[in-house]
């Protein structure tokens, strides 16, 4: 009977550390779970301003269009530091911020722990100080990769800089330097690293040789290496787990391409717009790619059927074949990447104007409808219980019905200097916006 109990009371214990791990805020790379940007279910705000449904808010020194990462009860946020004078940023600009000269002055690249309850920092890392060996676009940063956490390590990526791994305590576990590569035009690096299982992936698309890397996220060591026949894009890539297979999948100007986790490449596809940027999306048995550079013919949507092998391009007028369920030829963004929720395909267009598309057919609910003074869209749209949310660079988040019509519900502004071209984070009940100023912390009463 004792032995029972004593069984009984261990189990009781087991199952209490379970339900603590599941309930712990967890936002572990860009755009969360999955990279799909949903929050579901943690009872998010969906109303505030600069003071209302504030939980606190911290300013960061530097420059970063990073998003915050949360795991448990601490967030993660790079920023890059100018340490002479740094020109100001401007919204809404992408002709005439070419800047093909490096800065002069010495930055310094950071990351930065802060603890969710009340924003301020535990600690404080300096990765590498000097001055920097490329080039970024006037609203570009030196820090808008987003890190990525498993919960043991944060592995933080500044794309011209190199890769630096501390454990939760800011202890540094290991490092691996990168040589500069020029970017197209001089606009700097962002995309992101991915973890799965026991590496930890990073693509690099460069001006001068492009290369999609896998590491051991322990050690460091080089697992595989594959270069790329691409020049510069600035597209995270994607791990998508199908009933057929997990495989990694890369965003491309020339190809869009997919390699198993040894790096073979398993298919391609051509037809992207000049300039690539959009993370793809995965759900509901299909692949969502997106490309849309607002100066190129070619604009399109993508849903991919999985198991695809070699070349699945379309040809001619086609909109469909054997490995695309159907694509949308001038539906794709530019910066902000899609958003797959409640069965349907989101797409917020840079200049502010926002579709939505059946994700199983590609078929309309409605297209390009305008936000109302909703200009200049770089962050990616994100859902929570049934509200589409859209942040502008202004720091003005649009908040929309989930649905087949365009229902805007109310809008939610922030501080006149508060500039936000970075993706939030959800946290539990808590929202992280981060802004050029700084970072503010969003909940209900």
């Amino acid at each position: 009977m004792n032995g029972n109990r004593a069984w009984l009371g261990m189990l009781i214990g087991i199952w209490g550390v379970v339900q603590a791990v599941a309930a712990e805020p967890s936002w572990p790379q860009f755009r969360g779970p999955n990279a799909a940007g949903i929050a579901d279910g943690q009872g998010l705000p969906d109303r505030w301003s600069a003071t209302e449904n504030v939980a606190w808010k911290q300013d960061l020194p530097g420059r970063g269009w990073s998003s915050p990462i949360v795991w448990g009860s601490r967030v993660f946020v790079t920023t890059a530091v100018d340490l002479g004078e740094s020109e100001t940023p401007r919204k809404g600009l992408y002709l005439g911020g070419n800047r093909l000269a490096p800065p002069t002055s010495e930055h310094e690249w950071r990351v930065l722990c802060l603890d969710l309850d009340d924003g301020h920092v535990v600690w404080e890392r300096t990765v590498h100080r000097g001055v920097p060996q490329s080039a970024i676009h006037l609203k570009n940063s030196f820090a808008s990769e987003t890190p990525v956490t498993d919960g043991e390590r944060v592995y933080a990526y500044f794309g011209n800089v190199g890769l630096f791994v501390f454990d939760l305590e800011g202890t540094p576990v290991w490092s691996q330097r990168f040589e500069p590569q020029p970017t197209r035009d001089g606009w700097g690096t962002a995309a992101s690293p991915v973890l799965h299982q026991d590496r930890i992936y990073l693509v690099n698309d460069n001006e001068q040789q492009s290369y999609l890397l896998a590491l051991d996220k322990r050690t460091g060591q080089t697992a595989w290496r594959v270069d790329r026949d691409e020049k510069s894009n600035w597209a995270t890539p994607l791990v998508w787990q199908s009933a057929q297979r997990t495989e990694l999948v890369t965003n491309g100007t020339g190809k869009v391409r997919s390699y198993d986790l040894n790096g073979q490449l398993l298919w391609w596809l051509q037809g992207m717009s000049d300039i690539t940027i959009p993370t793809p999306q995965a759900g509901d048995d299909l692949l969502y790619l997106a490309s849309g550079f607002v100066f190129s013919a070619r604009r399109p949507v993508y849903a991919i059927r999985p198991g695809a092998t070699g070349d699945i391009s379309l040809t001619g007028d086609a909109t469909s074949n054997a490995h695309i369920a159907w694509c949308q030829p001038r539906g794709g963004p530019y910066n902000p990447s899609t958003l797959l929720y409640q069965q349907r395909l989101y797409v917020l267009l840079d200049l502010g104007l926002l579709s939505c598309y059946d994700a199983s057919d590609g078929m309309a609910k409605y297209e390009r409808q305008r936000i109302p003074r909703g200009r200049a869209f770089t962050a990616s749209p994100w859902a929570a219980d049934g509200n589409v949310f859209c942040v502008n660079e202004d720091g003005m988040t649009f908040v929309f019905r989930a649905g087949d019509e365009f229902q805007l519900l109310h809008t939610n502004a922030l501080a006149e200097d508060d500039m936000c071209l970075a993706s939030p984070a959800a946290a539990g009940n808590r929202l992280l916006l981060r802004t050029s100023a700084r970072i503010y912390c969003l909940a209900r009463p």
